[in-house]
């Protein structure tokens, strides 16, 4: 007659299963079997492969789990990152005078544009030297301030912004250059 190990002196940690004249053990989803047949131990699933979450797994009793950066949301898939637009749901300490920039994982604060002379402020973001100025003569017409972010990690070389000069202005010549920010030759024009 079989006896039942399971259920006289289970010797597993975990689960038993009773066997004609024997026993196994098994383990519970997260745990693998230890060399003695007997034990089980947490697996380490983060070491597995670096691909589990985008930004940081941690191991845990049977499982793991995926945590983002500060100033991320962990999406519905449990281990995406997605950037929190701080501006977007005005969660941020800008002045009213300042503008809410997003970036990943934070936000900055920027100041408004401030034409230097003898350039006149058009808009928040225009400037323009007046044809009347004889302080214009030499000076480029008008001003135009953009901001953008540059995502680190991307291929280069990449395009990151296109300009294109105008025949709406008759007898009008242009001259693109980068003006500073450059030092580190990062960046050229083509």
């Amino acid at each position: 007659l079989d006896v039942n190990e399971c259920t006289s002196e289970n010797p597993c940690t975990q689960t038993c299963v009773n066997t004609y004249g024997s026993f196994l053990c098994r383990c519970e989803p997260g745990y693998e079997l230890e060399a003695d047949g007997v034990n089980c131990s947490d697996m380490d699933e983060c070491s597995f492969s670096e691909f589990l979450c985008q930004h940081e797994c941690v191991n845990g009793p049977g499982s793991y789990y995926c945590t983002c950066p500060s100033g991320y949301n962990l999406l519905d898939d449990s281990r995406s990152c997605q950037d929190i637009n701080e501006c977007e749901i005005r969660n941020f300490t800008c002045t009213s005078q300042q503008t809410c920039f997003n970036i990943p994982g934070e936000y900055k604060c920027l100041d408004p544009v401030r034409c230097e002379e003898p350039y006149l402020q058009i808009n928040e973001n225009r400037c323009m030297c007046p044809a009347e100025n004889p302080g214009c003569r030499d000076q480029p017409f008008t001003i135009l301030y953009r901001v953008m972010d540059m995502v680190s990690g991307r291929s280069v070389p990449s395009d990151i912004f296109q300009m294109q000069a105008t025949t709406r202005y008759p007898g009008a010549y242009y001259i693109f250059q980068i003006k500073s920010g450059n030092e580190g030759r990062e960046f050229y024009m083509r």
